[in-house]
């Protein structure tokens, strides 16, 4: 499997790349980025009109314009892509399942398949706890740039979707002066360090809690799911795929 990396000397287009090293079934034919470095061991191209090799599959993590611009290049040569960015508005989605008319699109917010079991989960969870109020909170590293995580909305729509989407996202609490509403869930985040991502999701009753955590400690986890999705779209019919098609 041929592989162009998007984004491929942003920390996690790095880490795909490492990890498509040590698999006997993948290579990275190529990377674009804005810059060239000169040291990735593979053809590195800025200019997106300039790409002339034609890889099996792209596996994007790079930020909303460039995956436009990608997605543009996959269109023209009916390419399966993986999109792994986060930060997209919802008009930004709706135009990305609109591409996967003309070609396949795995688009997950997250690549870990315990986080995605673990929204499952507490899905169920929530469903059985109705009259809980609900918290998450998402910790990422400082050099983050949206917020909240496009984790932490995963989880969230997949709250609201699983109690009949009577809830309302109430993002920190610093300008809202009123009582907590049984409508909302509340999402937080925290940035500090060098942490690559920590999700919670909190149940509180009257006099009890309950609490729904994941811990990821390393990229590679974000890069083996890339990876696993681009296996599976690759001879995938036209279409918007995510991590439930997968699990």
């Amino acid at each position: 499997m041929k592989v162009l990396i998007n984004g491929c000397n942003g920390k996690m287009g790095q880490e795909v790349a490492k990890e498509i090293k040590l698999d006997e079934d993948a290579e990275v034919l190529c990377g674009y980025d804005r810059i060239d470095t000169g040291d990735n061991g593979f053809p590195v191209f800025t200019n997106i009109n300039d790409i002339n090799l034609i890889p099996d599959v792209i596996i994007d993590f790079s930020v909303p314009q460039a995956t436009f611009n990608i997605l543009e290049f996959a269109k023209k040569h009916s390419i399966p892509t993986v999109v792994a960015t986060t930060g997209f508005t919802d008009k930004e989605l709706e135009k990305m399942k609109k591409y996967s008319e003309s070609f396949p699109v795995f688009r997950s917010a997250n690549m870990s398949y315990e986080i995605n079991l673990m929204s499952k989960i507490a899905c169920e969870i929530a469903t059985k706890l109705r009259d809980s109020d609900i918290e998450i909170v998402e910790v990422h590293h400082r050099r983050k740039i949206d917020s909240p995580s496009g984790t932490a909305l995963l989880l969230a729509n997949d709250l609201n979707k699983a109690l009949d989407n009577e809830k309302e996202f109430v993002y920190e609490r610093h300008s809202k002066r009123a009582p907590r509403d049984k409508k909302e869930i509340g999402i937080h985040s925290i940035r500090g360090g060098t942490e690559v991502g920590k999700h919670s999701i909190m149940f509180y009753g009257d006099n009890e809690s309950f609490e729904i955590s994941h811990n990821c400690t390393s990229r590679s986890v974000f890069a083996k799911g890339a990876i696993k999705a681009a296996k599976f779209i690759l001879h995938k019919d036209n279409g918007f795929y995510n991590m439930n098609d997968m699990m």
